[in-house]
């Protein structure tokens, strides 16, 4: 089902929603690469995972039009940015991509918020 026929949503929470499972998908890259540069990216790495995670949870919770999808939603724009701070310190390509989809994903939940 498309997120336009879930006509609870409004369209901050869809492109929320959107952003977020972007947002999974450049943490789940650039942490699976920063696996291969070692100590040097490790925080890269964590923030990384961290960031998957409360980004799909974040989705999950504004699709199901949860009572605390707006306290989520700011926590997951907290931790884009700080993951996207961490991302910008590093020169790979990878990194750049995903603190570039994090700070898109953290405007998007802070509209959200």
């Amino acid at each position: 089902m498309a997120l336009s026929e879930i006509d609870s949503l409004t369209d901050e929470m869809a492109q929320c929603i959107d952003s977020c499972f972007e947002a999974v998908q450049a943490c789940e890259w650039c942490a699976d690469e920063c696996a291969d540069h070692g100590e040097e990216t490790a925080r890269c790495l964590r923030h990384c995972r961290d960031t998957a995670d409360l980004a799909a949870q974040c989705a999950r919770m504004c699709a199901r039009g949860s009572s605390f999808n707006t306290q989520m939603a700011e926590l997951c724009a907290e931790a884009c940015e700080t993951c996207a701070d961490e991302c910008d310190q590093h020169d790979h390509n990878h990194c750049q991509v995903c603190a570039s989809v994090l700070r898109n994903c953290a405007e998007h939940c802070r509209n959200v918020a």
